[in-house]
């Protein structure tokens, strides 16, 4: 081990909105100086840029450039902002939003960035939230399942339309000349890396989760060919050797140290994923420490030393947060994003001048009154699933439901029922992995959420179980360091690591006892609900998926 104080290393985060960068030292952790770069496309939803060709429903793309600039424009800021010296610097790490697959050519041109390809949309970056290819995820499921492909149930028994295979066979159906123009299809995980070293690598963390890739390897061109003929060979434009978590994908490259303001020859650690990589920067990277990343959406994920099938994960990979132990996932498509779409849409302009009169955003406003409320006095229990179900159903044709409304239901009742839905939804999954028999031992909360300490304690409250808290406002980009100090040669492993450079607060939030008697009964109509909305697979009623089917023939 090298940890000398004198060195430092650079983490940087792609998330759903803007790139961070964070200067950390490498002997304690200390983060020194940060910078962000909005995107200027932010999420591409309505017309591609340019062009102004419009997208479909549930459409979610992203421009590459826009992750060239925050090599560009954060990281020499950044490093400006902890003043550090360049020579100083002696690794980079980055992460990014997940499964987020681009199509590019061999040598790494995104289709998009090609003249005459930039009006197509199937050409351009596919963002996580892009959910358009439900109906190929149910596709990828159902042959599975039919044909009795072994791989599927280490994914909770369900392939999501989130993922590669759903994204790139929506591509093979409807475009397929941008899919014969595919020569790779990568992760922007990996493409970034492929940007800033000139080198093309593969993170086991990315394909294990989002590209289907288990020990077995990829799903078999027989499997890809009953999808369909056209899909066998679909793998070619997947394959390539897996590098580990915290390894050294190549060095900076003349012009990418151009962009970062860093030296040529600077080491570059494999790409991640954003969820996962904070778990080393809450020195969470222990058996049964599970991370929640609270921001638009969440991410669990949860080192365990035990293999198990849990219904409705987003996968269980080998080695998939760090060496030598399952890695496990399963997450909620809205949270953040629900809060805010209330807050945007729904309320009064009333409530928005007295939040401004007292200096307060709405956020704060509805916070302060909805915390004044003793638990279930707004009489409501809400779906979170505005966004889909990722975990426990896997599917993004359900939506948002909300009972109990009279004519006396204020908006602060409205957003408290939200946040205790998304709550609910948290405790459906920690469920799920202990009745598997893979026991959590420790929550810790990590992203954006953290500042709320309602949201915090109602999550404690309903959970029934301390929450530790993660030390760091940029989990992400910090764990990120921490893989560069890895593939840096400063600490031998990612656990060595994140006990010296990450850190947490244990049990920083205790549940009520008398709240939590309470949460528990709304809990239970919580899951009536949940079984009832989620349709066959449930013995429920399909209402949600005919009512989206009704919406996608009106608006295509």
């Amino acid at each position: 081990m090298n940890a000398n104080k004198d060195a430092y290393v650079i983490g940087v985060d792609f998330g759903t909105l803007s790139g961070r960068a964070v200067v950390v030292r490498i002997s304690d952790g200390a983060e020194l100086g940060s910078a962000v770069h909005e995107y200027k496309h932010e999420v591409i939803e309505d017309r591609l840029p340019g062009s102004g060709v419009p997208l479909g429903p549930s459409w979610a793309l992203q421009s590459p450039d826009d992750w060239r600039e925050v090599l560009r424009r954060a990281v020499p800021e950044a490093l400006a902002a902890a003043g550090v010296p360049a020579e100083q610097v002696i690794g980079i790490g980055t992460d990014f939003t997940a499964s987020t697959p681009l199509p590019v050519l061999s040598d790494g041109t995104p289709l998009c960035e090609i003249d005459e390809l930039a009006d197509r949309p199937h050409a351009w970056p596919k963002l996580w939230k892009h959910h358009a290819a439900q109906a190929h995820a149910d596709r990828i499921n159902a042959v599975a399942e039919q044909r009795g492909e072994s791989w599927l149930a280490r994914y909770g028994g369900k392939i999501s339309s989130e993922w590669e295979f759903a994204k790139a066979l929506q591509i093979l159906d409807e475009d397929p000349e941008i899919y014969a123009r595919t020569e790779r299809w990568i992760e922007a995980a990996d493409w970034i890396v492929w940007q800033l070293t000139g080198v093309e690598t593969r993170n086991v963390c990315t394909a294990g989760y989002k590209g289907i890739h288990t020990d077995d390897g990829y799903p078999s061109r027989d499997y890809l060919a009953a999808l369909d003929p056209r899909f066998a060979d679909f793998v070619d434009k997947l394959e390539h050797p897996l590098s580990p978590l915290g390894g050294l994908a190549g060095r900076l490259t003349a012009q990418a140290a151009a962009w970062t303001g860093l030296s040529e020859g600077t080491a570059v650690a494999v790409g991640n994923v954003d969820a996962h990589v904070t778990a080393a920067a809450a020195d969470a990277v222990r058996p049964g420490q599970m991370v929640a990343i609270m921001g638009t959406s969440t991410c669990h994920v949860m080192p365990s030393d035990q293999l198990a099938e849990i219904p409705g994960m987003c996968g269980v990979v080998r080695d998939g947060i760090v060496p030598g132990l399952w890695g496990y996932e399963a997450g909620q498509t809205g949270v953040g994003d629900i809060f805010a779409w209330f807050v945007d849409t729904a309320v009064p302009a009333a409530y928005v001048a007295e939040a401004d009169r007292r200096g307060q955003t709405v956020h704060e406003y509805l916070t302060s009154l909805a915390s004044e409320q003793p638990v279930g006095g707004h009489g409501l229990v809400a779906l979170d699933w505005h966004n889909g179900n990722r975990s426990v159903l896997v599917d993004h044709d359900l939506s948002g439901v909300m009972v109990g409304q009279t004519l006396s239901t204020r908006p602060e009742d409205v957003y408290r029922a939200l946040i205790e839905s998304t709550a609910f939804g948290a405790r459906v999954i920690v469920e799920a992995f202990e009745n598997a028999g893979v026991p959590v031992a420790e929550l810790v909360v990590a992203g954006g959420l953290l500042k709320n300490r309602f949201v915090m304690q109602v999550y404690a409250d309903v959970l029934r179980r301390p929450l530790s808290v993660i030390g760091s406002d940029q989990g992400p980009a910090l764990g990120s360091a921490i893989h560069a100090a890895v593939a840096a040669g400063s600490y031998p492993d990612i656990n060595v690591a994140a006990k010296a450079m990450g850190r947490r607060t244990e049990a920083a939030y205790v549940p009520d006892p008398d709240r939590a008697d309470a949460y528990d009964r709304l809990f239970d109509v919580y899951t009536e609900l949940h079984d009832h909305f989620a349709g066959a697979s449930r013995g429920g009623t399909e209402i949600l998926h005919t009512l989206r089917t009704l919406r996608n023939e009106v608006t295509t």
